[in-house]
């Protein structure tokens, strides 16, 4: 098969509906498919995992036995296609490495072998591009997983002609995963032994596949403005600062969008009732019905809910949450945990459910269904993030009218207005700890006895937009600059 053209192939570890995680499945999603939809060709791959749902969009073999000569000289990956309105989605198979029950790790850790998957999927996928004449002009990693093609491509660009035009561009959603493994797994990777410095892939005697990324990609981008400043710093640069200050004049901070086609309760069919801006009467249904469901006490219809959705990790907060829970129950405030993450924590969010039972409900795991529903039945939305790259739950919780309490991070920082300026959607605090955290919440269930103060908060909440063409445009003024043609063929999108 010869794939039609692409200007643009990204490279990632999940793209929302076939695989997902977290937030980057749903950026994978939506980028590379309002990017299509503006008349860019646009290609996404991806690994075939064995958890792989492919719903609505068939997958079909494109080539098979691709050659990839990783960790073996003949070894081959199958490669298959969907088409996802419109945009097609590559998939690299090969079972050893991705036909397992998680992604990236089990509750004991890691898998052991994560380094030569990726290295594996790296080395397929830009074989992928030159078998199926994809016709690539700049190939876009997104984390980690997919950072060591960034070198791969830096360095086959010196002497083979079929790399030299391609350009590429390396996004960072999170810093704080970098895929650091042994020297032993470098020398395997088929990368010369000049990437071995502190200027590529090496880190304190490490094998670092993101700073092999942020090292060679002719591009850099994080997802918002705020988080590109702060991982310049040593408080979130988590050790690469110093590289990431250096390439700082190739790097640009572009706020992720929202897809509001799924994420709007005015056409939210997972909802009791549906409302809007103009007509928020309905959020009161909702929380009436999540109440009902989750087995919360009927009397907190008449009292503020907060709500949290994430990982039970440090990141989030959750541990500042749980440490306030006391004094939190002494406002008469219900609270609906939904996730996952750290035993410890998980355990501990049980034993609280059974010392305040009516007021507080955990659910251990994750689901689309339930994400929905604590958005629009809950009053307040807590973000205590100790950083926050972007974050997209608290672009759905202003969405759906919920205001969100979280610390002044990242894309915290870049989306949320703070009470009581003008336009407040939401309220905002400077450090990750109980006191703040407790503080702002008071101050959120005060505003909210206030109704015609809270209801426009919550208005104003529901009208913030933030578009994903927007973002795609910003997109595509970094790759122009990588491609000047690419400018010209643009120039009426």
């Amino acid at each position: 098969m010869i794939a039609p053209p692409h200007d643009i192939v990204f490279l990632t570890s999940e793209v929302y509906p076939f695989s997902k995680s977290g937030g980057l499945a749903d950026v994978m999603g939506i980028l590379p498919l309002t990017l299509s939809r503006m008349g860019v060709r646009v290609a996404v791959i991806t690994p075939f995992y064995g958890r792989l749902s492919t719903g609505q969009y068939p997958v079909h073999l494109v080539h098979e036995n691709c050659p990839v000569g990783y960790p073996w000289a003949d070894t081959t990956a199958d490669i298959y296609q969907a088409d996802y309105h419109g945009l097609p989605v590559y998939f690299i198979e090969r079972g050893e490495y991705f036909d397992r029950r998680h992604y990236y790790c089990t509750h004991k850790g890691d898998y052991f072998d994560n380094c030569e998957r990726f290295i594996f999927f790296c080395r397929a996928a830009l074989s992928a591009i030159r078998h199926l004449k994809m016709g690539a002009r700049i190939v876009h990693a997104q984390d980690w997983h997919a950072g060591l093609a960034m070198a791969f491509l830096a360095f086959w660009r010196r002497s083979d002609p079929f790399w030299a035009g391609i350009r590429t561009v390396m996004s960072i959603h999170n810093l704080a995963f970098q895929g650091r493994f042994s020297y032993r797994l470098f020398e395997q990777s088929g990368l010369p032994l000049e990437a071995w410095n502190m200027e590529g892939v090496e880190f304190y005697n490490s094998f670092n596949l993101l700073k092999a990324g942020i090292a060679y990609a002719d591009k850099i981008t994080t997802v918002s403005p705020s988080y590109a400043r702060e991982i310049m710093t040593p408080e979130f640069g988590c050790g690469l600062e110093g590289i990431l200050t250096r390439r700082s004049a190739d790097m640009v901070g572009i706020l992720n969008g929202a897809d509001y086609s799924i994420w709007s309760p005015e056409n939210d069919q997972i909802l009791e009732c549906t409302y809007s801006a103009v007509s928020p009467e309905g959020k009161e249904d909702c929380k009436a019905h999540l109440i009902g469901m989750l087995g919360l006490s009927p009397r907190m219809v008449n009292r503020p809910v907060l709500g949290f959705i994430g990982r039970l990790r440090g990141q989030k907060g959750i541990d500042i949450v749980l440490e306030i829970i006391p004094e939190l129950m002494k406002l008469d405030v219900g609270l609906v945990v939904l996730g996952e993450g750290r035993a410890d924590y998980e355990a501990q969010l049980m034993s609280i459910m059974e010392d305040y039972r009516g007021q507080i409900v955990g659910v251990i795991g994750y689901t689309e269904e339930m994400s929905h529903l604590i958005q629009a039945g809950t009053d307040i939305f807590l973000m205590p993030s100790r950083y926050e790259p972007c974050g997209l739950t608290q672009m759905y919780s202003l969405s759906y009218g919920t205001p969100p309490v979280a610390t002044a991070v990242g894309g915290l920082r870049d989306t949320i207005t703070p009470y009581p300026r003008t336009g407040a959607n939401g309220f905002i605090f400077a450090d990750p700890t109980p006191e703040a955290l407790l503080a702002t919440v008071r101050k959120a269930v005060r505003v909210w006895e206030d109704r015609d103060s809270w209801r426009q908060i919550q208005v104003n909440a529901m009208r913030t937009r933030f578009s994903w063409e927007t973002s795609a445009r910003q997109y595509m003024e970094v790759y122009a600059s990588l491609h000047n043609d690419l400018s010209s063929s643009w120039r009426n999108i």
